[in-house]
């Protein structure tokens, strides 16, 4: 099924008497949802732009390319530095702003401007019974419903098929650095990355590699105001081997290293995604055992690669944070985290009190059950 309008898709979801896989554009998948295809990318285009706004209205099957490209045009950009995963889950088609967003989709610049749903004004969507549901604004003033514009963000079309949504989008910055330190360990690397952060320098990018021994701290902004806090950040690293990159493709090329996790790419077996407290990372690394690893965020998120068919789950214990499997078959004979089947789920089992107010909005949203059923259950 693919509508070509909202009100195609209302009737279709309506009429529907099994479950649904979502699909924009095929590049975000985690998990196996069975059910019919019900694609979005026919309700696509940008319907309102408005530069001197900072405001973007599109259809939710809308190419990012085609966005990006609007934006370039206007010197502008999506803030929150939207992740390809089509090399790491070995996925073809185009990436679409309704599978963004319904996946809170978020890269490296999230730790100095936020994520997705922190740039949300509005959206529309189809919920499980059919009904066509209007939320928020097309105007960065503009905050009603605002809770439930963030509550559609990272949702992962369980509550509803997103047809149209608005953003506040930002200028491009006049210029980039990266300052790249060299020979850490992870526990010295995640300590140089927090203290990049916590130093008034606006540090937009906080990374390390563990495999090339690189730590990448990002500066963004006015160019005199980027070189001044380049030599202040390097003034707190006295002694350690330091080399910078001002060049903005090879910049531009590190950090999309970074952002769809390159070093896992191309490589068998299982990714999964890591959130956890910066300072926990280095231990919980350890746990893993990880055939090759990648910290991003400050080390509050934790890219890692394990043997296919391997629970990180089991292998971190009880720890602040949560795991997601990204790839994988999910089939773990013998798992604790899993089914009694050993079926692992691909996102991180909530404590009670969460997962009964999880599958009390599903239910109110989705009184059926039919939209990519037993996803985030």
């Amino acid at each position: 099924m693919r509508p070509e309008t909202e009100t195609d898709l209302a009737e279709m979801i309506s009429a529907s008497n099994g479950p649904l896989r979502i699909r924009g554009g095929g590049t975000r998948s985690i998990g196996d949802v069975a059910g019919a295809p019900l694609e979005t990318g026919g309700l696509s285009g940008i319907t309102l732009y408005e530069p001197g706004a900072l405001t973007l209205v599109a259809g939710a099957g809308t190419p990012l390319a085609e966005v990006e490209a609007a934006l370039d045009a206007e010197n502008q950009r999506l803030a929150f530095e939207v992740p390809d995963m089509r090399g790491l889950l070995g996925a073809q088609g185009t990436s679409t702003l309704g599978g963004i967003v319904a996946a809170n989709a978020s890269g490296p610049r999230r730790i100095a401007s936020g994520a997705c749903r922190d740039f949300l004004l509005g959206v529309r969507f189809v919920d499980g019974a059919g009904s066509i549901v209007s939320n928020g604004g097309r105007v960065m003033k503009n905050v009603t419903g605002y809770d439930l514009v963030k509550l559609m963000a990272g949702s992962h079309g369980t509550l509803g098929v997103l047809t149209e949504v608005s953003f506040k989008v930002l200028p491009k910055p006049e210029a980039a650095a990266t300052l790249v330190l060299h020979g850490l360990s992870d526990t010295e690397a995640v300590a140089a990355m927090s203290a990049a952060l916590g130093a008034p320098y606006d540090v937009t990018g906080a990374a390390h590699d563990p495999a090339a021994r690189q730590t990448l701290l990002r500066i963004e902004g006015f160019a005199r105001s980027v070189a001044y806090r380049l030599e202040r950040l390097k003034a707190l690293f006295p002694g350690r081997e330091i080399t910078e990159e001002t060049g903005a493709a090879a910049g531009a090329a590190l950090w999309a290293g970074v952002r769809d996790a390159a070093p896992l790419q191309g490589r068998a077996g299982d990714v999964w995604r890591l959130s956890c407290t910066p300072s926990d990372a280095p231990e919980l690394a350890t746990r893993l055992c990880a055939e090759a690893l990648l910290y991003d965020w400050g080390g509050g998120l934790v890219w890692a690669l394990l043997p296919e068919g391997t629970d990180a789950r089991t292998r971190l214990g009880a720890f602040k944070g949560h795991a997601t499997r990204v790839r994988g078959t999910g089939s773990i004979s013998g798992s604790v985290s899993g089914s009694a089947s050993g079926r692992v789920p691909a996102f991180h089992p909530d404590p009670a009190p969460v997962a009964a107010l999880s599958t009390a909005l599903r239910r109110r949203f989705d009184p059926r059950g039919v939209l990519n059923p037993g996803l985030m259950a």
